[in-house]
């Protein structure tokens, strides 16, 4: 049905974009948690927590059909990274689920320690989120020691090397941005102003450390441009990327919040698209090229590829139309009621 279509390439897109979804949309409820202890007052805090609580759960669908989309497509991709990095996701699943447990569970008891001790727990396991899936990027450039069974082995020390960390801190800075832009949107008086102040703070950290992981990855892991080389016309990406982080404080600065968070979902979605094309066409990058996962050698058959694609073309319209639904439902300032969190 789908023969004129390079289907290895159209699901190493589709997951792409997959997963570019949940880093917009979740990043900027990350971005909030991160940022949620430097509120002091309970009420300003509940004002930040119900500022995400309607759309957080919804966000990470796009990470679960992302998964089930990686297992689907290229299930010997995914047998090899979630075996290598078990550890690493099973930690990454704890604390996913022990930050929705503190969102759920922080306002159900009106104790000032009770909601302290959720309130760190929110707050850390949002970093922690943010800094692990940056830090998997990192390992991804780096190269895994993939053998040539294509199994990985790896202990969770292993990854935790200077580079992915930094990766991981840029990450932390950039879904920090994310969602002071994101708060300035929902909130006002007393308590945006002061957002607003984090919004130029925000910035700078991550335009600190983005240049740093630039020229590091620049000099020691050249591959990642390579394709942009081969291809000059690739050069927009990096191109708009500095245009829409450049284009953040303008807007903030002449009170347009809604399109100062639009460019920063662009400069998401830039990063995220240059770190597609830097790996392309591998899935998971070996240290030793030989032993790549390509998105021929790790992908489905044609016949599985072709039906997938089908489902997806029919299930992914309701996962937007959802998606646009609740962002519409409630949008505007958040306003607290006994429903609340």
């Amino acid at each position: 049905m789908f023969e004129f279509l390079d289907l290895n390439l159209v699901w190493f897109i589709l997951i792409a974009i997959l997963f570019t979804g949940y880093a917009v949309l979740d990043g900027f409820d990350l971005g909030v948690g991160a940022l949620y202890l430097l509120v002091k007052d309970d009420t300003d805090r509940r004002i930040l927590l119900n500022s995400i609580g309607p759309i957080w759960d919804g966000n990470e669908v796009w990470l679960v059909t992302g998964g089930g989309a990686l297992f689907a497509a290229f299930p010997h991709a995914y047998a090899t990274v979630f075996s290598g990095f078990y550890v690493a996701f099973m930690i990454l699943l704890f604390v996913l689920i022990f930050r929705a447990v503190a969102i759920e569970f922080r306002s159900k008891h009106e104790s000032k320690t009770w909601r302290r001790n959720w309130d760190i727990a929110f707050s850390i396991s949002s970093i922690l989120i943010a800094l692990l899936m940056g830090v998997a990027m990192g390992n991804i450039i780096v190269g895994l020691p993939v053998q040539n069974d294509f199994e990985l082995r790896t202990t969770l020390f292993s990854l935790l090397t200077p580079y992915p960390i930094l990766v991981g801190i840029t990450t932390v800075a950039l879904f920090m941005m994310h969602g002071a832009i994101y708060l300035v949107m929902k909130t006002e008086g007393e308590l945006q102003a002061k957002v607003r102040a984090w919004v130029n703070n925000t910035i700078i950290f991550f335009v600190i450390c983005y240049v740093s992981t630039t020229m590091v990855t620049l000099t020691f892991f050249p591959q990642m441009i390579a394709n942009i080389k081969e291809y000059p016309i690739l050069f927009v990406v990096p191109l708009l990327n500095m245009l829409a982080i450049a284009n953040i404080p303008r807007e903030i600065h002449h009170g347009r919040e809604f399109r100062a968070f639009l460019s920063s979902c662009a400069s998401i979605v830039a990063l995220l698209t240059l770190f597609a094309i830097g790996i392309f066409p591998n899935i998971v990058p070996a240290a030793d090229p030989a032993n790549s996962l390509t998105i021929y050698n790790a992908a489905s058959s044609q016949k599985t590829l072709s039906i997938m694609l089908i489902i997806a073309l029919i299930g992914m319209p309701f996962v937007v139309a959802y998606t646009v639904s609740i962002y519409w439902i409630f949008r505007g300032k958040v306003k607290l009621n006994k429903m609340s969190y």
